[in-house]
């Protein structure tokens, strides 16, 4: 018998053993930011509509289309996160991060919403790792950004992985480019909705999907020919930075993103294996983002790494053994005081920081043992009327087979000895 009620459409579940993929490069990601000097940020998971409007945009179809919104008993209308970078530079502005030392080196995680049409690769509620440096316009700090996405994928194994490249330039240079680009685009043979995008925000029309489209902007002027000579000179600084970091890069001029608050460096990483959703982060610059909701001057970078579509690609590149085990030692009771021993036993390991369980509801030696061999364990801690009358219990190696009597309380000890061995 099974319940009627399942999970809502579009939201992505992780339930074992496949949650311990989700686990395991959320946890990388964790150790590669902290080791840069980045400090947790918890966030809302809703905020005001506003911020959201105004510092994604209006235009963008995150904001016209995709957003959850609604109206909270105050009145006050709230919308569900679709991305992470706004919340986070509205924390740090509230909360006067930026009056300390600069950049705010900060990192977040969790799910993010987003109404669009369900498919693989792309949920209603996915979930992200975010990664913002706050107050500095050096180039390095959009390498080091760049850098610590490029080694989080390859601390889980992944090799597939491209860096696409491109700068949008700033808010003295792009007025240009745009005039250009909806001069070209007025000329296409676009439906009425595409066109009046192209008043509104002409660099949406390069980031449209659609064949159709794709195929008529091809010819298109690229905003890197009407770069400035600060952003040319920044944008040269990023490429010679990653060279330096044995970084490889594709340059791509036609790379503009779904957010309007990108100013400058902006990039994208891709996995061929994940088919058409090949996305599986990016980022970029947003020198101007503070002022459009209503703060100080202050520029910043950052990233979202799509958590989802990392673990899918771990999985097509089969490198699911960055996961490893949840447990290295199985307690096995045959009988009621063996239970309430080994439940002592299993309480002392964890203590000793070594991860362990134990079977339970009084199950017989074989069940108990196939337990042992589910639950991945290194090791198995067998205890029967016989061994407590000795005093000692039977530690099994799982994996050659070979089993000793250890004294009971010798065994915390052994095991973390023969554990601490290579």
């Amino acid at each position: 018998m099974s319940s009627n009620f399942q999970a809502p459409k579009g939201v992505n579940e992780y339930v074992p053993p496949r949650s311990a993929l989700y686990l395991a490069a959320r946890d990388a990601f964790a150790a590669v930011a902290t080791r840069a000097g980045y400090s947790y940020l918890e966030l809302p998971v809703f905020e005001d509509t506003a911020l959201f409007s105004r510092g994604v945009g209006e235009s963008t179809d995150v904001v016209s289309k995709e957003m959850y919104t609604f109206e909270d008993r105050g009145g006050r209308s709230l919308t569900l996160r679709p991305e992470f970078t706004v919340g986070v530079l509205r924390s740090v502005i509230q909360h006067n991060l930026h009056r300390g030392e600069l950049p705010v080196k900060v990192w977040a995680t969790g799910p993010a919403f987003r109404y669009e049409r369900a498919q693989a690769g792309r949920y209603r509620q996915f979930y992200q790792v975010d990664l913002e440096a706050i107050g500095s316009e050096d180039p390095a700090v959009d390498v080091e950004t760049i850098a610590l996405a490029w080694d989080w994928y390859r601390e889980l194994g992944l090799t597939r992985h491209s860096l696409h490249l491109n700068s949008l330039g700033c808010r003295e240079c792009r007025p240009v480019y745009r005039a250009a680009l909806q001069e070209f685009l007025r000329g296409l043979d676009l439906d009425e909705a595409t066109r009046a995008r192209i008043e509104l925000n002409p660099l949406r029309v390069l980031d449209d999907k659609r064949p159709e489209v794709r195929a008529q902007v091809e010819a298109a002027p690229v905003v890197t020919d009407y770069l400035c000579g600060a952003c040319k000179t920044h944008h040269d600084k990023v490429r010679e930075l990653l060279a330096d970091l044995e970084i490889p890069w594709v340059d791509d001029p036609r790379l503009v993103r779904g957010l309007d608050y990108y100013t400058r460096t902006t990039y994208e990483f891709d996995h061929p294996l994940l088919g058409a959703q090949s996305g599986i982060g990016g980022g970029g610059r947003y020198d101007g983002l503070s002022e459009d909701i209503g703060g100080p001057p202050l520029p910043g970078i950052g990233f979202g790494l799509g958590l989802d579509r990392t673990v899918i690609a771990m999985e097509e590149e089969q490198a699911a053994a960055t996961a490893g085990t949840t447990v290295t030692v199985y307690g096995v009771p045959l009988g009621e005081e063996a239970q309430r021993r080994i439940f002592g036993l299993v309480a002392a390991l964890r203590r000793a920081g070594i991860a362990a369980d134990m079977s339970y509801d009084g199950k017989k030696l074989k069940g108990a043992m196939r337990g042992a061999d589910r639950s991945g364990a290194a090791y198995a801690v067998i205890l029967g009327e016989r061994d407590i009358a000795a005093g000692s219990a039977q530690v099994k190696d799982l994996a050659s087979g070979d089993q000793v009597a250890v004294p009971l309380d010798e065994i915390v000890t052994t095991l973390k000895e023969r554990l601490s061995q290579p």
